[in-house]
């Protein structure tokens, strides 16, 4: 396939655009910031470049994973969240859809953010019982922030898009797989290795994990026409242990895997005493044939 790919000099872009010429893809990168993975240098707020540039190539499927992200609300006005995710997912669809155009496949890299609340994200300083369940049924969606608010806007633009025009659009709600480290307020301070392996049980994956699951989508898009996955490591945990992973992760935790604690100890790393949230990734294993090869066992395998 002719596949372009936004955002391509982006951590998932450097890691998607090499695995998919690997594949034999021809891939055209665009990104306003020029890399090895980048042929285009220029901005999807740019209609008339991303118009000319699917006609050109002739582009037959889009990737779209760019964007202004969570960190950029310190750095970057409201309007700027609205131009790129907004403004800038509606020119490539509307381009994708447009007179002549080859395109027959869209996926959009979206984010399990958009399903935090503002009551998820207070967890048991609001009151709550148990840790909440995350899945795709999850309503009704409450962005907290700027970043959620255009996500979730742009996947409605995919959904509309769906619906009058049939294009074929898959959305990935990815959890977290950037370098960074850690904004949560339970994150280990001393260590962000260790904040991050932790995560791996509820709400992370690797960006080699995050790029394969762009690949399996390609391969399904014009089968199941449109659908929405949450793309995170699976999880061991059951809605069953909700209760008490808000109250005793490392007791939880230590069920499922009870050797961790000896390997914990021997970094002096610790576990996250409470467990607010759990991302299910089950659903993208069943209808996208997609499942992380980076899970907590494999973290914990590499410990060892």
């Amino acid at each position: 396939m002719r596949i372009l790919v936004t955002g391509s000099s982006g951590w998932l872009g450097q890691t998607l655009v090499p695995r998919l010429r690997r594949d034999g893809h021809a891939v055209f990168g665009l990104d306003p910031e020029p890399g090895p993975t980048t042929a285009i240098v220029g901005s999807v707020v740019d209609r008339a470049l991303v118009g000319r540039l699917m006609r050109e190539h002739g582009i037959e499927a889009v990737v779209h994973a760019a964007a202004r992200h969570k960190p950029h609300i310190e750095t970057h006005d409201n309007s700027e969240f609205v131009a790129v995710n907004v403004q800038g997912t509606l020119n490539l669809l509307e381009e994708a859809v447009a007179p002549g155009s080859r395109v027959d496949r869209f996926i959009f890299t979206s984010t399990t953010s958009l399903m935090i609340s503002q009551r998820i994200r207070d967890g048991k300083v609001g009151g709550a019982k148990e840790a909440t369940w995350i899945d795709e049924t999850l309503s009704p969606l409450e962005p907290r922030n700027i970043y959620g608010v255009t996500k979730r806007a742009a996947e409605e633009l995919c959904r509309l898009f769906n619906h009058l025009h049939r294009l074929p659009i898959l959305i990935l709600r990815t959890s977290r797989f950037f370098p960074e480290a850690d904004d949560m307020a339970h994150a280990i301070a001393q260590s962000d290795e260790n904040t991050k392996a932790n995560e791996y049980l509820f709400r992370r994956l690797t960006v080699e994990d995050a790029a394969e699951s762009h690949v399996a989508a390609l391969g399904k898009a014009k089968q199941l026409g449109f659908d929405t996955f949450i793309v995170s490591s699976m999880t061991p945990f059951s809605p069953a242990d909700c209760r008490e992973l808000l109250v005793d992760a490392p007791s939880v935790v230590a069920r499922y895997f009870p050797g961790y604690r000896k390997l914990y100890e021997r970094r002096g790393w610790t576990m996250f005493d409470s467990i607010d949230r759990i991302y299910d990734a089950g659903k993208a294993r069943r209808k996208l044939g997609f499942v992380c090869r980076t899970g907590f066992g494999e973290v914990l395998a590499s410990l060892a």
